[in-house]
């Protein structure tokens, strides 16, 4: 059986993938509190916290009005889009990367905002759990 993926799920999984080559790890539409979800969220090898945020379109964009709520959940914050999004329509104080869903390119890096020590300690673990309880239920769906 072949799994069809979304726009946006493909480009998380290029994003994902580019992250990995700069030792990242990565979780796909993580909640990092009620009420908000990121398409990918990475952790870096010196335990920084990235947020990506993957755009198919004009509208999907547009229809966003969460996004600054993810600024304090992340060091940096990206859009993830395609090379046809006009990405005139970005904040340009936030960070670009150019996806397809086989790799991405980070094309602006975002500014750094460090998060609280306490947060990033919160973030970290729940990112840990989440993951592990993703990897335990692929191994034993009947958990």
């Amino acid at each position: 059986m072949t799994l069809i993926l979304q726009p946006g799920q493909r480009l998380a999984r290029g994003v994902s993938r580019h992250l990995s080559t700069h030792g990242f790890v990565s979780i796909e539409e993580f909640v990092p509190t009620r009420g908000l979800r990121v398409d990918v969220m990475g952790l870096g090898p010196k335990g920084e916290l990235w947020v990506v945020e993957c755009k198919s379109g004009r509208a999907d964009f547009q229809s966003d009005s969460k996004w600054q709520g993810y600024l304090d959940w992340c060091d940096r914050f990206f859009w993830a889009v395609d090379t046809e999004f006009p990405t005139d329509l970005l904040p340009p104080e936030t960070g670009l990367i150019i996806a397809d869903a086989y790799d991405a390119e980070i094309v602006r890096m975002s500014p750094e905002t460090k998060i609280a020590g306490a947060r990033r300690k919160k973030m970290v673990q729940k990112f840990a759990m989440d993951a592990a309880r993703r990897l335990q239920t692929l191994r034993d769906p009947r958990v």
